[in-house]
């Protein structure tokens, strides 16, 4: 696989201080720029931005996947294996509260991958996930 450049993301978040300390201390984001309405930050290389705006009444929507709710919209990266174990073995020694715990999904098959979701403190929906074999990404 080629090398991917960075993405950009900007989401909303109604606490600009609550979030940004998700980001940077439980996420281990590396903090860039600021304003009093947004802070840029690291997200395993690429580009996340968190911009206030007030909070939304919308409620989390879902579809199923596997039997499990997935909700809808999320966002996250896609890890090497390794770093998903990691990621997800600090994320529950800091307590996080999963959407979908850590599991394997298609496991010995095609496009086997671990997969999690949990939310922000302003209730996006976060997914990270791994390949076992990233060559299947997009192996149908």
């Amino acid at each position: 696989m080629s090398k991917l450049s960075p993405f950009h993301i900007a989401i909303p978040v109604h606490n600009l201080n609550e979030s940004r300390i998700f980001y940077r201390d439980i996420l281990n984001c590396e903090e860039g720029r600021s304003s009093d309405h947004w802070v840029d930050f690291n997200l395993f290389g690429h580009q996340l931005v968190i911009h206030y705006k007030p909070k939304s009444k919308e409620e989390l929507q879902t579809n199923t996947v596997d039997g499990k709710n997935v909700p809808i919209p999320h966002y996250g990266v896609v890890l090497p294996w390794d770093t998903f174990r990691e990621f997800a073995e600090d994320l529950k020694n800091k307590g996080i509260q999963f959407i979908i715990e850590p599991y394997v999904r298609f496991e010995g098959q095609t496009g086997e991958q671990a997969t999690m979701f949990f939310l922000d403190p302003a209730g996006n929906a976060l997914e990270f996930k791994a390949f076992k074999d990233i060559d299947q990404l997009f192996a149908k």
